[in-house]
């Protein structure tokens, strides 16, 4: 098997690297999600994100986390398989999955520079992000981190994937 460039760490293994990045004075930008069936949408989205600082760290959401979010079909790749196609890309410096729905305590312990998610995540017509569905934005504000939102590329999402496939091949 080929291992792929990025690790994927543990939250402990994070809070070690997290000090040394602090040391170094690196900026460490954050994101997290599903990422199944990743797609241009998602590459575009996480070269980006990585432009924004030194180091990217994608926390993603487990098995578990995602079935409770996206219902009991998904993911449709496992989380070890998801984790492994993350840290294959050059851009991506860490990988870690995560339990919970959402990454607001990823997010407190690790208190990147930068934290990033998709312009889907804004308020209407802005690119300012909507706190009701964006919890860990509140958490980047109590220590003075900044929130980015990357335009969102209409039509790029893996649900429009799934359909396209289901339409393509099962109609």
């Amino acid at each position: 098997m080929i291992f792929p460039a990025a690790p994927m760490l543990s939250l402990t293994e994070l809070q070690l690297q997290r000090a040394i990045w602090q040391t170094n004075g690196w900026r460490l930008v954050f994101t997290n999600g599903i990422f199944d069936l990743l797609h241009s949408g998602h590459v575009s989205y996480l070269a980006q994100a990585r432009a924004l600082g030194d180091i990217l760290v994608v926390g993603l959401n487990s098995d578990a986390s995602t079935q409770s979010l996206k219902g009991p079909k998904r993911p449709l790749m496992p989380q070890k398989e998801r984790a492994l196609v993350l840290a294959a890309l050059r851009f991506v410096d860490y990988v870690t999955i995560f339990e919970t729905p959402t990454a607001e305590a990823l997010v407190a312990i690790l208190q990147p520079e930068v934290y990033v998610k998709g312009g889907d995540y804004a308020q209407k017509a802005t690119l300012i992000p909507d706190e009701s569905r964006l919890p860990e934005a509140k958490v980047v504000k109590s220590y003075g981190g900044k929130v980015v939102l990357i335009p969102y590329r209409e039509g790029y999402s893996t649900t429009a994937l799934i359909a396209k496939i289901g339409e393509t091949f099962f109609a």
